[in-house]
């Protein structure tokens, strides 16, 4: 049976609509939650970690990590295996967008309107002005950094869509029927390719898994079990890629051919001739900032990835927004000093392993990190061996969080 996909821009009604319709339509309402759930496996933190890749903004260690691109061929598969269950579906939320238009009993709907009605609608919710004014902004910075990801594309971009629906002055129930008299179209029938396509898209996140897992970020499109894998420039020998990808593509089941096509129009992609694993992810604290640059470009070549701050408030400020596995922590800084920074890091973010890596730090000062949660306590200089050593034993102790749920295919059942 036909579906139906909305995505709203924040205050157009959206709770009175969703309910009208589905109630107007028997249709059973799946969310983001429900997808999230059906692409993790039970596991807290990987649904945390699937969360994080929908909603937040992409990590500045992701360009070491891919963490992001695997998480959401993660979604990407759950979302498939909702849509294969074939049901009379509402679908809301920001993971509408990874349907593809070659699922065609899915109509793609976005009901928003402008920035001034929008204020209004806060307001009469009960926020202040200033406070919608600030809700819409979030909401929209984050769907819009959700679509780029994706698309290279804002989030209320019409190509994304079957229909747009501006709400002005209309009411839930004229917003409503809008969206039934194009429900009601035979154009939304399912037909055979349709159904295919929902096939190649689990196809498509499993190929995008064993890609990501040799270290491989490529743009990936499945047509009736086919594969076709964008390269967006041409590399020392593009005979040996295209041998080594179609590899990798045709260990995953089901997939029935594999092509190579390379032209400048294409995303970026990311080539590594050899088993991938994660990095950890490493914040480096510290205001000496030559000897930071330097620290981090002899740590990447270490098959670490770092970013680094250079005082304690850009640190704390940091960990509001992304999550490293490491910190490497000075202690003497302007401002807030590194006993501090490791004081509050513990308590916001208790899993992030902290080494202090100082030039001034006394006995007292190594017994009083320690007791507060510090890793190791490092004297500069160090030997990079050992510190890099360090490091590793550190992300070792956490578990390599970034390893799960980034298995390719683990745990994935096949319904093509």
């Amino acid at each position: 049976m036909p579906s139906i996909a909305l995505f709203f821009s924040k205050f157009t009604n959206e709770d009175e609509i969703r309910q009208k319709l589905s109630s107007t339509l028997n249709l059973n309402v799946v969310s983001d939650a429900d997808i999230l759930d059906s692409a993790c496996d039970k596991n807290q933190n990987n649904r945390n970690k699937l969360e994080r890749a929908m909603y937040r903004k992409t990590s500045v260690f992701n360009q070491f990590t891919l963490e992001r691109e695997r998480n959401v061929a993660h979604i990407k598969f759950g979302l498939a295996r909702k849509l294969a269950q074939k049901q009379n579906v509402m679908y809301h939320g920001y993971s509408t967008l990874l349907i593809p238009h070659d699922i065609t009993h899915v109509l793609k709907v976005l009901v928003i309107d402008n920035y001034d009605l929008r204020v209004q609608r806060g307001v009469k919710e009960g926020f202040s002005e200033g406070e919608a004014a600030r809700i819409i902004k979030g909401e929209d910075l984050n769907a819009h950094g959700w679509s780029a990801f994706l698309y290279y594309k804002e989030a209320f971009d019409k190509s994304l869509y079957d229909i747009v629906i501006p709400v002005g002055m209309k009411s839930a129930d004229k917003v409503v029927a809008l969206i039934k008299e194009n429900y009601s179209k035979t154009a939304l029938l399912e037909t055979s390719d349709s159904l295919q396509a929902v096939n190649d898209l689990a196809l498509s996140a499993e190929v995008e898994l064993a890609l990501l897992s040799r270290g491989q970020k490529m743009e990936v499109e499945v047509r009736n079990r086919r594969v076709s894998i964008k390269v967006n420039k041409s590399t020392f020998s593009f005979s040996n890629l295209t041998a080594k990808l179609s590899e990798i593509v045709s260990s995953v089941p089901g997939i029935e051919g594999v092509e190579i096509l390379k032209g400048k129009g294409y995303q970026t992609s990311v080539y590594r001739d050899q088993h991938f694993e994660l990095p950890p992810k490493v914040l480096l604290v510290d205001d000496e900032k030559e000897y930071v640059e330097t620290l981090s470009e002899r740590l990447v070549t270490r098959n670490v990835g770092t970013y680094a701050v250079f005082d304690g408030r850009e640190a704390l400020e940091f960990l509001d927004g992304d999550q490293p596995d490491v910190m490497v922590l000075d202690l003497k800084m302007p401002g807030i000093n590194g006993i501090e920074v490791l004081k509050q890091t513990k308590k916001s973010n208790p899993n992030v392993e902290v080494i202090i890596l100082t030039g001034h730090g006394s006995e007292a000062d190594r017994e009083t990190c320690m007791n507060l949660g510090a890793y190791a306590y490092l004297q500069k200089p160090t030997d990079i061996e050992k510190l890099s050593s360090t490091i590793n034993d550190a992300y070792k102790k956490i578990g390599a969080p970034g390893k799960s749920p980034d298995s390719a295919g683990a745990g994935m059942g096949k319904f093509y």
